[in-house]
Formats: structure tokens, sequence, C-alpha cells
């Protein structure tokens, strides 16, 4: 009988460790700069991210180069000459989820989320708000919108354009997360 049991006493563990980590390999980031001579706005669709529900501990990152706009100067400008993506290809957000969450129950939660983001090789305090709904069937979805502030990751805007940028970025962020 004991040697039956352990088994499914394994198995159940592991699936329960497993359970307690939550991964999006589509985590979708849109971001919008509006000002009186042009908008200017970008998205991804492949960010990636883990939220380890037991915990509340998480990780995000976003590869600058996936950033896509409407025109080609744009996504040049913005890689070359204002992000600098081959010299900080990568951005970061990690911390801890704080606030009530529930993650076997259906419902949609307010949340902080409370850390550092890492942009252009610059790691900043950051909190920002966020939902996390979960459906019936398990899936969390989590969002968030939030500003950016290029000054704050020492983005550098030359005053021959700085007309074109705004000052704050407004970021949509919508993870929809999976137990791995």
């Amino acid at each position: 009988m004991k040697k039956s049991i352990l088994p499914f006493l394994f198995l159940a563990i592991s699936l329960h460790l497993s359970a307690q980590k939550l991964v999006s390999q589509n985590t979708y980031v849109h971001f919008f700069s509006e000002t009186p001579i042009e908008d200017i706005e970008a998205s991804l669709n492949d960010g990636v991210g883990i939220v380890n529900a037991e915990t509340k501990d998480f990780a995000f990152q976003v590869n600058i180069q996936s950033f896509t706009f409407d025109k080609a100067l744009m996504q040049e400008h913005f890689n070359e000459n204002y992000m600098e993506s081959t010299a900080y290809p990568k951005a970061f957000y990690k911390g801890k989820i704080t606030g009530e969450v529930s993650w076997s129950k259906p419902g949609s939660y307010a949340v902080q989320m409370v850390g550092k983001m890492t942009i252009h090789g610059k790691e900043q305090s950051f909190t920002t708000p966020a939902k996390i709904s979960i459906s019936k069937e398990g899936l969390v979805v989590l969002e968030s919108n939030f500003i950016v502030r290029p000054e704050e990751f020492d983005i550098e805007i030359p005053s021959l354009v700085i007309t074109k940028i705004a000052k704050e970025i407004e970021v949509k962020v919508k993870s929809t997360l999976r137990a791995s």
C-alpha cells in the first residue's frame, strides 16, 4: 500500500509546485506618445513574464527591437537614436505584487506591482496599479496602465525633436499567464 501511495504523493506535490508558477510567452505591450506635432505609438506581442502565485514575485522582460511602428523611419530612430537597442536590447520589470489575490477563486483583483524597472540600462524603483482577472478555468490575465518618463531612464531627446516626443509615455500591458 505504501509503495502505491508514494508515486501519487510525488505527482500531487509536483503539480502543486508547478501550479504556483504562472508564465506568459506573449505579453502585449503598447505605448503611446501624444504631442501637437505627431503621435508616436508602437506595440509588441512577445514579452515574457512569470508570476509566482505563492510568493507574488514577478518578472517581465521585453525585447526593445520587437516594438513595431506604423512608420519604418520612426522604428529606426526609436532603436538607434533613443533606446540604443543594440547596447540596451531588453527592458525588465521585477518585484512583488501587493494586495489580496485568491489565485484559485475566479474574479477580478485590484493590486499594485512594486519593484524595479530597467530601461535603457537604468534601473528605477517603480510602482504601478494592475488588475488581475482569474477565469473559472483558471486563466490569469494581468493588465496594467502606467506612465514612463524618458528622462528618468536617461533617454535623451535631442532639442531638435523635443516637441515631437511627449515627456510622459503612456504604456499598456496585457499578459495572459498559464500554470507552467
